[in-house]
């Protein structure tokens, strides 16, 4: 069996320094693991790392899809409060990433919006008054 667990996400950057200062800017704490072409991002529950894409790209036999196209993937960021996806969002401009999808509301109690970093990587930002977490924030039921 494999152990149904996410422990560490990793994002292939071509410019991790930049990367890097983008998710800083957010407010993220980085931890003491990085290097100059890797950093890691506590986070509830799964670290976020980002890593050199060319030897990401190389551990994998693939070839890499042209770069700024959407690669089929979203990371979400799940908030307590509808106005969180606001406030979130106002952050990410701040700290130069591209708003794609402005905060709305539907079915009248979910909230969300989307945004790129500064290499198009797509994350959501979400309120979802169903959703618990547990007192370190990670997600415990959507």
């Amino acid at each position: 069996m494999v152990p149904q667990r996410v422990s560490l996400l990793t994002i292939g950057a071509h410019d991790v320094s930049a990367l890097r200062k983008f998710y800083q800017n957010l407010g993220w704490e980085e931890t003491n693991h990085g290097y100059s072409d890797y950093a890691v991002f506590k986070n509830a529950g799964v670290m976020l790392s980002l890593y050199s894409y060319d030897k990401l790209i190389q551990g994998t036999d693939l070839d890499p899809p042209p770069l700024g196209t959407f690669k089929g993937v979203t990371v979400a960021i799940n908030v307590d409060a509808p106005e969180q996806v606001d406030e979130t969002i106002a952050r990410v401009k701040e700290a130069g990433g591209q708003v794609t999808k402005p905060p709305v509301t539907e079915d009248s109690s979910f909230r969300s919006a989307s945004f790129q970093d500064p290499e198009h990587n797509v994350w959501e930002v979400a309120y979802n008054p169903d959703s618990t977490f547990d007192e370190k924030g990670v997600m415990l039921s959507l």
